[in-house]
């Protein structure tokens, strides 16, 4: 696979992200970034927050977005997949959680979370969506970009009430099916590399902090470039507001 030829890491071709002009600063109310639902529902089938991490974000948030279009037909303007940050103990006084950057501003690798994607889907489809995501790990339970290595690599997912969430059970049998076994995540928990192990993490417990836009619809270094219309959809989420400004070092 291109995992196993490949020798670089992300951390050898992205640059360390630097800003000079002021940073914005989020109010205590934006603490953790969530995504909106995008259409309305019913209270037997209500929208939740969810999030999924396997190593780097770029690849699995553009898995999600298909896994949208294709499972609950969404349009360009109802996607909820962004990439970001869960499953540390805190974030800085100013609630943010940021990429590496040059600053030191709440490193998200210091605050002990790993690269996660969240996002809202119906109750009904978070069985679903826990099978497309446990696809990413392949037949040798295993996440893609092995040669990054560390806790902001290791695999996680968030459900509200964690292991008491209605639908546990249901991913759970979806990761035994792909041979992996779910254990609790206490916070700034270690790499999960060669483990065959996933986290689960109480979204109430350990918030989803939303990633810069920078990282949002961004192209995976271990395939081919997704195109222009999907690195686009970023700019269409910030214009009207499922992408917030965090804060953090930013290309905005």
């Amino acid at each position: 696979s291109t995992a196993a030829t490949t020798t670089i890491s992300r951390s050898m071709v992205e640059p360390i992200i630097i800003i000079i002009a002021p940073i914005i600063v989020p109010s205590r109310t934006t603490t953790s970034t969530t995504t909106t639902a995008a259409t309305t529902t019913t209270n037997e089938d209500a929208q939740e927050n969810v999030y999924f991490g396997v190593g780097c974000f770029w690849h699995v948030q553009h898995e999600f977005i298909a896994a949208e279009q294709t499972l609950l037909g969404r349009k360009d303007n109802e996607l909820t997949s962004l990439t970001g940050y869960a499953g540390g103990l805190k974030a800085d006084k100013e609630g943010r959680v940021c990429y590496h950057n040059f600053q030191s501003i709440a490193d998200y690798g210091k605050l002990g979370h790993g690269e996660v994607v969240g996002m809202t889907i119906p109750s009904s489809a978070i069985r679903d969506f826990a099978v497309e995501y446990f696809k990413l790990f392949g037949d040798v339970g295993e996440r893609v970009d092995t040669m990054d290595k560390g806790g902001e690599y290791r695999s996680l997912l968030g459900l509200p009430g964690g292991r008491k969430h209605p639908m546990f059970d249901q991913v759970e049998a979806a990761a035994r099916d792909r041979g992996m076994t779910l254990v609790d995540g206490k916070g700034n928990d270690p790499d999960t590399l060669g483990k065959r192990i996933v986290y689960v993490m109480d979204t109430k417990k350990f918030p989803f902090y939303q990633a810069e836009v920078y990282h949002q619809y961004h192209n995976d270094f271990l395939s081919a470039p997704y195109g222009k219309q999907y690195n686009d959809l970023a700019d269409v989420a910030v214009d009207d507001g499922r992408i917030q400004i965090t804060g953090c070092p930013d290309r905005v």
